[in-house]
């Protein structure tokens, strides 16, 4: 069986991070939350839930996950698969085997949960959001002839794969700088629909102003520096 270990970076998710460990499945052997400086109970309620949590007090997503990975590269037995989830609740966490499901049975090297319209809740995404994945994915098909629709971040990836990508991205461009090296390192890819779900609290990114121009920049300027390569 796969070592699959889930990395969610979390913060303020105290209401919402124990439903996601909760409902992520048996085939997962570790699930590492880490608290990217929250000031609720996330860190207590993940524990409950039973997850191994981390804490990573410079605050960005790309911080939180490069945190996970450091403390999964200094475990003596390596995972076979890294998944990456919100701990929003926007996701449904009991998706996971479908999602690492082209890996295991078909040898993809990474695959990205692509949150249809048809399967998205009303309201789930912002207009920013969708437009934001738009043109980002358009781009992408322009620049790569990438066959990606979207940026989730429910996605999961061969361990080995996702080390040979020496990731750097600190804060807002960490999803889409995976896909790009994915592309150039011309890596196999997958999208499996996903459902997607209103969040629970109040989004980091799409939620302010700030977050949403910051993303945008983040997002837009990867795309362009690898376009230039």
């Amino acid at each position: 069986m796969a070592e699959i270990k889930v990395i969610i970076p979390a913060v303020n998710e105290g209401d919402s991070i124990g439903k996601v460990v909760a409902e992520l499945p048996n085939s997962v052997s570790e699930i590492i939350v880490v608290n990217n400086g929250s000031e609720d109970n996330t860190v207590e309620n993940a524990k409950k839930a039973g997850a191994t949590v981390l804490t990573e007090n410079q605050r960005g997503y790309g911080y939180a996950c490069l945190k996970g990975l450091d403390y999964v590269a200094k475990q003596s037995k390596q995972p076979d698969l890294i998944v990456f989830i919100d701990g929003d609740y926007s996701d449904y966490p009991e998706e996971l085997d479908k999602v690492v499901a082209p890996i295991l049975q078909d040898d993809v090297d990474f695959v990205v949960g692509a949150r249809k319209k048809a399967l998205r809740e009303p309201g789930s995404m912002t207009p920013q959001q969708v437009f934001g994945n738009q043109l980002a994915t358009f781009l992408m098909r322009l620049f790569f002839r990438a066959k990606f629709t979207d940026l989730g971040p429910f996605r999961a990836i061969k361990y080995e794969k996702l080390k040979e990508l020496e990731m750097q991205d600190k804060t807002y461009g960490w999803t889409v700088e995976m896909q790009l090296k994915v592309l150039r390192k011309k890596m196999t890819y997958a999208e499996v629909p996903v459902r997607y779900k209103r969040r629970i609290g109040v989004s980091k990114v799409s939620g302010t102003v700030k977050g949403t121009i910051f993303a945008g920049i983040k997002i837009l300027g990867w795309i362009f520096k690898y376009s230039l390569k």
